[in-house]
């Protein structure tokens, strides 16, 4: 299933963030499994990574679906400048993150101030992946993209 919608969580005092059931059932997880797994597909259903987005976001990917960014990226000539200067930030700058058995995660600092998240934090979920955004920066966002829909809609349907 894709993910969708949008969430208003806090960064708490350890720069934790609490992830919605919804969002992790949608990621493939379910936390009512969480608790009873074997320690070993306990881990595997635990881990997320949060990796540099786009626009000033944090990108928030199950462990599938940072492999196929993964595999699409591979798929790219390691001779183009371009491919190669986005594949170092973008390696360099992710992490894999537990979540703990609040379904929170802990975000380094680095990533933090990479994408300006302190206090409140906009939880966007995008088919693939999930987005962290700081709220002002996501009104802003919403300002300048919103009205114009229809005609991203009908480019990228078409």
């Amino acid at each position: 299933m894709p993910l969708a919608g949008t969430f208003t969580r806090s960064l708490d005092d350890k720069r934790r963030l609490a992830i919605p059931k919804r969002l992790l059932e949608e990621f493939g997880h379910s936390p009512d499994i969480l608790a009873v797994e074997s320690v070993k597909q306990s881990q595997k259903l635990t881990r997320l990574y949060v990796s540099p987005g786009f626009d000033h976001c944090l990108a928030l990917y199950s462990p599938s679906e940072f492999e196929e960014l993964a595999r699409k990226i591979a798929q790219q000539s390691p001779n183009r400048v371009d491919v190669r200067n986005y594949v170092r930030l973008l390696y360099s700058r992710t992490e894999e993150v537990e979540l703990d058995s609040q379904s929170r995660i802990r975000i380094p600092d680095r990533l933090l101030e990479l994408a300006g998240l302190k206090g409140d934090v906009v939880l966007v979920g995008v088919r693939d992946h999930a987005e962290l955004w700081n709220p002002e920066t996501w009104i802003a966002y919403l300002q300048e993209h919103a009205a114009g829909f229809d005609d991203l809609a009908t480019l990228a349907l078409t």
